[in-house]
């Protein structure tokens, strides 16, 4: 499909999302066209704003990609699999989004900051981020796992939608830092050597129906802030399907708060890249906002303690199967001669490799000592929290060498009802 330059109006033919075709010509509204360069086909399309970035993707970027897909997959099988044998309290699952993840990750530059919801282990690969250190939290050894300002990527958030405001605040405050930045350069007449940075705020469709998203945009727009807000249009908010969450495509909010939406194929991984680069070039260039809505899946449960079975057919998930982002890419790599089946198959050993690597990791974390709890409360030691140390040592020394009282019951049932010795 084809697109003109992204900006606050749409036209164009309809999505494949029927139902939200239909309820956008109820009220009048053009459907919004979606961007795909690569079809389910695996055959390269042309599009006369992001055609010239996808051109920019070397064999050797592609390649990457899907490496990067497959990994991320990979290792979301094995994250899966450790929660079931009870190593994990939970799971969140990406199967389905790797390209949206992927292709938007790799979009961005290191000096960009990232704010994840809590499903986003592809976007964690792309900024090098220890995938093992993701199951820290959930195990619950940790309330994070990894340091922020090692990669620019933030933790996870849980409280649905919170992001998004951290998010445009921190976006605010880096086009301070760069206004004060080139105003000292101008007035000691030396160049600017820091360069130009955006933030990117995930969330889902789900939380797109939170306040704090139309805060954040609200606030985003009025102060022109460098953020790229990255909707992953999963289908699902756990049990409520899309349709319910939204009457017209989500990418057209954005004309409500004056800045561009644009609606990409979230399983094309090219276009994602294509349009999440074009995305941080404006924010960055000082132009503001952009809402981008990555059309996509979730193929699994929202999480472990989901069944999809309970809402939604079988015959949808195998429909949005036939549109797997990884399959899509390798048949393309496949038909161009760009990768061999000696490169299929070294992706798979490194997956292997990786998923060895996560589960060992895993086991080995061990729980740490809760004191650090207290010793973690403030930046500097508080006589309150010492009081409350005290009085945890103080409690958790009456339980030393004393059993549980169950193993007491039960020995003390045993004595009464064993016969004694010599009788």
């Amino acid at each position: 499909m084809g697109t003109h330059l992204p900006s606050t109006e749409f036209d164009g033919t309809a999505v494949d999302d029927q139902r939200e075709a239909d309820a956008e010509a109820v009220m009048g509204e053009p459907p919004a066209q979606m961007v795909q360069l690569l079809g389910p086909d695996g055959k390269l399309g042309f599009d006369p704003v992001f055609t010239g970035y996808a051109a920019k993707l070397t064999p050797q970027v592609l390649r990457g990609l899907y490496a990067d897909m497959a990994a991320i997959r990979r290792f979301d099988v094995e994250a899966t699999a450790l929660q079931r044998q009870g190593q994990l309290a939970l799971w969140v699952p990406l199967t389905g989004q790797e390209a949206a993840q992927i292709g938007s990750g790799r979009a961005s530059q290191p000096q960009d900051y990232i704010f994840p919801t809590y499903r986003e282990h592809g976007v964690a690969l792309t900024r090098n981020v220890d995938l093992a250190e993701l199951l820290r939290q959930f195990r619950g050894v940790s309330n994070g796992g990894w340091n922020p300002k090692d990669t620019n990527f933030h933790l996870y958030t849980l409280v649905l939608a919170a992001q998004t405001l951290h998010a445009v605040g921190y976006a605010m405050g880096i086009q301070r830092d760069q206004k004060l930045a080139a105003a000292n350069a101008a007035a000691s007449g030396t160049p600017v050597t820091e360069p130009d940075a955006a933030v990117i705020a995930y969330f889902g469709d789900g939380a797109s129906s939170e306040g704090d998203v139309h805060e954040s945009m609200v606030f985003a727009s009025s102060y022109n802030a460098p953020v790229v807000f990255f909707c992953q249009n999963n289908h699902w908010a756990i049990s409520v399907p899309t349709a319910v969450q939204t009457r017209v495509p989500l990418s057209n909010r954005a004309k409500g708060y004056g800045f561009p939406g644009i609606r990409v194929d979230g399983n094309d991984v090219i276009a994602v890249h294509a349009v999440t680069e074009w995305a941080l070039e404006h924010a960055r260039q000082g132009k503001g906002p952009v809402l981008i809505e990555a059309f996509t899946y979730r193929v699994g449960a929202h999480t472990t303690a989901d069944d999809p079975t309970k809402y939604r057919e079988a015959a949808e998930e195998d429909a949005w199967r036939a549109k797997d982002p990884l399959a899509r890419l390798e048949k393309y790599l496949r038909a161009e001669g760009l990768a061999d089946e000696a490169f299929f198959a070294k992706v798979k050993d490194d997956g292997d490799h990786l998923a060895a690597y996560v589960r060992r990791t895993t086991h080995d974390l061990e729980t740490p000592d809760i004191r650090t709890a207290f010793a973690n409360t403030y930046a500097e030691a508080h006589p309150l929290v010492a009081e409350e140390l005290a009085w945890f040592e103080e409690y958790s020394a009456g339980f030393a060498g004393e059993e549980p009282a169950e193993e007491q019951d039960r020995q003390a049932a045993t004595a009464q009802v064993s016969p004694k010795a010599g009788h």
